[in-house]
């Protein structure tokens, strides 16, 4: 005989599995159990308003979704700025929430280059700084050389280092701007540093066929 196949059970099991735990762990009740999808369903057509009613109810603005993923996180992503700033509105809304994968809001805004959300989201106390990949990380990785220069004034590791050694200015090199990369570089970013493959940062800009951006980076470290 084959043996019996492992189901997953219906999203609408999951999500009161989820809820039960929540509950468990000490998290805040929610309204009600439809509250639950109307409040993600508010974040994906961007609809503040929904988004503020069911915080005015009761809300936990830090539930999860059935994948792990805050409302805050989630609406950045998404570029839903309506619904962020109903959240950011909510005292009670965590900045510093962290999703499976290690990251926070502040790295989602600064990937996204809104210099607007991320200079909001640091005066309610976002972390700028932690271990891993950081906020810098995913700025040097955006479009908005200005959150890049942000993050530093604000205490941002120039030279931190991912779990495996990659550095702000090497995901600039590569992904980024030159205008981040010549920010990093003159703020004394270390460019003869390497990652655990052994890549510096004008090798990570080779990796994207960007040779005229690998060999500024080579004067500019020689």
């Amino acid at each position: 005989m084959f043996p019996m196949p492992i189901l997953m059970p219906p999203a609408s099991l999951r999500r009161r599995r989820l809820l039960a735990l929540s509950v468990f762990l000490g998290a805040a009740p929610l309204a009600r159990a439809g509250s639950y999808e109307d409040f993600f369903a508010a974040i994906d057509r961007d609809d503040g308003a929904a988004v503020a009613t069911l915080l005015g109810r009761g809300f936990d603005p830090n539930s999860r979704n059935p994948d792990g993923q805050v409302g805050l996180f989630l609406a950045l992503q998404k570029e839903a700025y309506g619904a962020v700033a109903a959240l950011m509105k909510s005292k009670d809304v965590n900045v510093n929430v962290l999703n499976a994968a290690g990251e926070s809001p502040l790295m989602m805004a600064a990937l996204k280059g809104n210099l607007e959300w991320t200079q909001k989201i640091l005066q309610r106390g976002a972390e700028v700084n932690k271990s891993g990949w950081t906020p810098l990380h995913y700025a040097a990785t955006g479009p908005q050389p200005k959150v890049v220069t942000l993050l530093l004034d604000k205490g941002g590791l120039i030279n931190a280092e991912s779990p495996n050694g990659t550095t702000p200015l090497m995901m600039a090199a590569r992904y980024g701007e030159e205008a981040s990369v010549r920010v990093l570089a003159a703020r004394q970013a270390d460019g003869r540093k390497k990652n655990q493959q052994g890549l510096d940062a004008a090798a990570f800009a080779r990796l994207a066929g960007r040779e005229e951006l690998a060999k500024l980076i080579e004067q500019r470290y020689r």
